[in-house]
């Protein structure tokens, strides 16, 4: 049985919480110095170290939807366990990788994990939560990522600045990171969504069924165009951009990722309440406009002067993840049948690890050629995706169009009324 807390949620999700915290500390540290890391402290080209990257992505694409009848089978917190190891081993080799090979290789891990961690732990996050406080335990775990991205952003930045050996230490510190995740799922989180223990029974048709919501399909395409802009190049093109083309210092680039984290941390909760009425998908063409306004910046950014720009570039995008996260996981959870949760989830997972991957991957290569288009390029898409979500709603259940209303929820930021 269930120990709710007295804001409603239940303590085993706080304690999922809890380790999304600190696994984001350590990919915090490391994310904004992936493809800085291989080019400028192993001596990769920089289309190798944007391979390597994507790779990443590029396997956890594959992965999630392997993983999504795994979880229906055996529980998102077995899975998101698992995940957890091979993240940890994937990233504690990208430590030692001198040479593509090697690197290639830890990546591919660290990608399988990756692709089993976001849909088991999106789909724990929607069992744990009750349905009409999804969209706030969405928050708040997004809250937790945020928070603990911020604050290894912040460390990732003084660490860094001491070259190849700092590298190298954010990678291991990263790795040790997810470990204590998997302690906390194992040691304290309830086992609730194991067979036989009150989960739904599995509905015939799997990913078939998955593959003719409509709804769902056209959902996880326009998530692919925002994950790419809002998430990839903002994390993995404009960190490169900013330190070789504005001349940013290493220690400055990792206050960009600061200051998205933050202002996550900060708007996400008050954006959840905002939401609550709304209709979702105006939701997510505002995160659209928001990125397509933060390319526009970037743009305008020049050698010398062009710091302040992207800074704000990258406060707007983090406004802009409020807005869209608020409303993506809670709809794909009211899309799908119980018994079919973690294929849904997987399936998002995969538009996720898809859009991910188009950045580093294909980015990159534009980013060596042209700053200018790659940017350009991104606030045409993200523009593409608000169109997208627009057309979308006559697709949806009237009775998923709207974010619901919850009670009064307590965090540690205050009291917060519905």
């Amino acid at each position: 049985m269930r120990s709710f807390s007295a804001d409603g949620l239940p303590r085993g999700l706080w304690l999922v919480v809890l380790g999304i915290l600190l696994n984001y500390l350590g990919y915090g540290a490391v994310l904004p110095f992936e493809v800085i890391y291989l080019h400028d402290g192993r001596g990769f080209s920089l289309g190798a170290a944007g391979l390597t990257v994507g790779l990443v992505t590029g396997v956890a694409v594959v992965a999630a939807p392997l993983a999504g009848p795994l979880i229906d089978r055996f529980g998102a917190r077995a899975v998101a366990a698992v995940a957890g190891v091979a993240l940890a081993a994937g990233y504690a080799g990208l430590a030692f990788a001198a040479s593509p090979a090697p690197a290639f290789l830890a990546a591919a891990v660290a990608g399988a994990g990756n692709g089993a961690l976001n849909p088991s732990q999106s789909t724990l996050v929607a069992t744990l939560a009750p349905a009409h406080l999804r969209h706030r335990a969405t928050g708040l775990s997004r809250v937790a990522a945020n928070v603990g991205a911020a604050g290894g952003a912040g460390l990732g930045g003084l660490v860094a600045a001491r070259g190849l050996p700092g590298f190298m230490g954010l990678y291991l510190a990263n790795a040790l990171t997810y470990l204590a995740y998997v302690g906390i799922l194992l040691a304290a989180v309830p086992g609730s969504d194991r067979p036989g223990d009150g989960r739904p029974e599995a509905v015939a048709g799997g990913y078939r069924t998955v593959a003719r919501d409509r709804a769902f399909v056209q959902l996880a395409l326009v998530n692919v165009a925002m994950v790419a802009v809002g998430w990839g190049v903002f994390t993995w093109l404009v960190p490169p951009y900013a330190q070789n083309r504005l001349g940013v210092d290493a220690r400055l680039i990792g206050v960009l990722l600061l200051a998205n984290a933050a202002t996550v941390a900060v708007a996400q909760l008050p954006v959840a309440r905002f939401a609550e009425g709304r209709r979702r998908v105006v939701m997510v063409a505002a995160a659209a406009g928001t990125f397509v306004v933060a390319c526009g910046l970037v743009l305008l950014a020049r050698p010398g002067v062009g710091y302040p720009l992207v800074l704000v570039a990258c406060v707007l995008v983090g406004i802009g993840e409020c807005l869209h996260t608020t409303v993506l996981m809670p709809l794909v959870a009211d899309l799908a049948p119980a018994g079919l949760r973690g294929r849904y989830m997987a399936s998002m997972g995969l538009s996720w690890w898809a859009g991910l991957a188009v950045a580093p991957a294909l980015g990159a290569q534009l980013l060596a050629v042209s700053g200018t288009a790659t940017f350009a390029v991104s606030a045409v898409l993200a523009l593409a995706a608000g169109v997208g979500a627009l057309s979308m709603e006559p697709r949806i259940p009237v009775g998923a169009r709207l974010t619901p209303g919850g009670p009064r929820v307590t965090t540690g930021l205050g009291r917060w009324n519905a």
